[in-house]
């Protein structure tokens, strides 16, 4: 690529040299790879050809929606279509792990599974299980030549105890319409068809319930469908590319800071003088009565089993409800950010205070609910969204550091109430939120009376109640 760019803007012959010419090609190779377009333009009015770059880049995001049969006989098909996708990525992966156990194998090489499966499935959506297998093994030996690896990739469910309900359909075998009567169409193999009476080119045909947040897009691709146990219904995630020039800017140019934390999930605070707290602590009780369920049912499993369906419905359960809360954490966040006009959010990175600063409880469970990298990657997403950029900073001390003396060393620190003998009192996550925001820009402006957010499993709501302690001892220098 570096290569590339010297190249860029240099002039040649009318009639480019064969040494040109396989350049091109290289440069074409080059294009098809890249996740952004490079356009070139040549000047045929003149005597020189200029190698100009251009990059539009994508962001790909996801559309979630359910997606509901319109009758029995459809919903029977679908459950076919989904049980006998996971019949083969189960077929599939046994024969790659036998591969594995033996020496003389080659994992890569499996056996042509589109004749007995495509008359069920299509064609196109056995290449796509074959191909997600693929890279789920790929992903294995990726880990463990890292030294992360925690297992061989594993089955969706089995025969005796039920199949995990789950299917991938190639971009171009699936079809959304937006409206108001919105529908997913998807392609099934022509034995299903024969059996369910549906004719030749007819698709089965699913009602869409819940708004997209990307009904309009520029590439479509390969559809995640299944049926969630939890909730009891069918889901499906769409993968879409959309263009930056969809994407809103800035009002202003105010910045942002979150301090992230285990009892309050997030502490922002604003160059407006705004502040958002969104408390954590009912998750986190749910999140580690679910963690001692899962442990308890382990302990009663047969010896040399590790799970069982149960034991994965939990941790599904508990992810799904986990990352719920934090997707609309970074939707409601983000917006309220955007009207306040910030264009760049700092985050806290926890990498470097959770092994220091937090003791072993704090530090387990904030290692647990808190996947910190895919956090910042969703609220990276969502930024995007408003043309805002999200940085990771380090924000060591800053919940010990006084933000009237400015020493670490005297403050105390009691639930969420920082004191320091200086006569300083506040709430601690607020304060490092502001504090860590004051190492990365000029705050002039006095702070406002914080917005509390409390998670009612569905949205974050404003609550009523201040999480300001004892305000009439409160210096004057802490946040109101």
């Amino acid at each position: 690529m570096d290569a590339l760019l010297a190249f860029e803007e240099q002039s040649f012959p009318r009639q480019p040299t064969l040494l040109f010419q396989l350049f091109q090609s290289v440069v074409l190779c080059l294009i098809i790879e890249l996740d952004s377009y490079l356009y070139h333009t040549i000047h045929t009015e003149t005597t020189n050809l200029c190698v100009l770059r251009y990059y539009k880049m994508m962001m790909k995001r996801t559309n979630e929606f359910v997606v509901v049969p319109q009758s029995e006989q459809d919903e029977g098909l679908l459950r076919r279509l989904l049980d006998a996708s996971a019949a083969l990525w189960n077929e599939i992966n046994y024969e790659r792990r036998q591969n594995y156990a033996d020496p003389d194998a080659d994992v890569w090489e499996i056996s042509e599974y589109r004749g007995r499966y495509g008359g069920i499935l299509g064609a196109s959506t056995v290449q796509q299980i074959e191909r997600k297998n693929r890279e789920a093994w790929k992903s294995f030996f990726s880990l463990k030549e890292k030294g992360e690896a925690n297992g061989k990739p594993g089955y969706w469910g089995n025969e005796n105890d039920g199949r995990e309900l789950r299917t991938y359909i190639r971009n171009t075998s699936y079809t959304v319409e937006w409206g108001e009567y919105s529908r997913l169409e998807i392609l099934v193999g022509q034995d299903l068809k024969d059996e369910y009476g549906l004719g030749y080119r007819e698709r089965l045909r699913l009602e869409v319930r819940g708004e997209s947040n990307w009904k309009q897009y520029d590439k479509q691709g390969r559809l995640e469908l299944f049926y969630d146990e939890q909730s009891g219904q069918f889901r499906a995630f769409q993968p879409v590319t959309i263009d930056n020039s969809r994407l809103a800017q800035p009002l202003a140019s105010e910045e942002a800071a979150l301090d992230i934390g285990a009892n309050n999930l997030v502490a922002c605070t604003t160059t407006t003088g705004q502040q958002y707290l969104y408390e954590g602590r009912d998750l986190f009780e749910r999140f580690r009565e679910t963690t001692r369920e899962i442990a308890r049912l382990q302990s009663l499993l047969e010896d040399g089993r590790d799970s069982s369906k149960r034991v994965r419905r939990l941790y599904r359960q508990r992810a799904r409800r986990r990352d719920h809360a934090q997707d609309a954490l970074a939707r409601d966040l983000i917006e309220r950010l955007y009207d306040e006009g910030v264009s760049t959010v700092y985050v806290g990175n926890l990498t470097d205070v959770l092994d220091t600063h937090w003791s072993v409880e704090t530090n387990a469970k904030t290692h647990n609910f808190w996947a910190f990298r895919a956090f910042v990657k969703r609220l990276s997403c969502t930024a995007e969204e408003y043309g805002m950029s999200v940085e990771v900073r380090s924000e060591a001390w800053t919940s010990q550091e006084c933000p009237q003396c400015g020493s670490p060393d005297r403050t105390t620190r009691h639930q969420d109430t920082l004191t320091c003998q200086c006569g300083f009192e506040g709430h601690a996550d607020l304060v490092a939120s502001e504090t860590f925001l004051k190492r990365q820009t000029d705050v002039a402006r006095p702070m406002a009376r914080p917005v509390c957010l409390k998670w009612d499993d569905h949205r974050w709501s404003e609550s009523p109640r201040s999480h300001r302690p004892n305000e009439e001892h409160t210096n004057p220098h802490a946040l109101r």
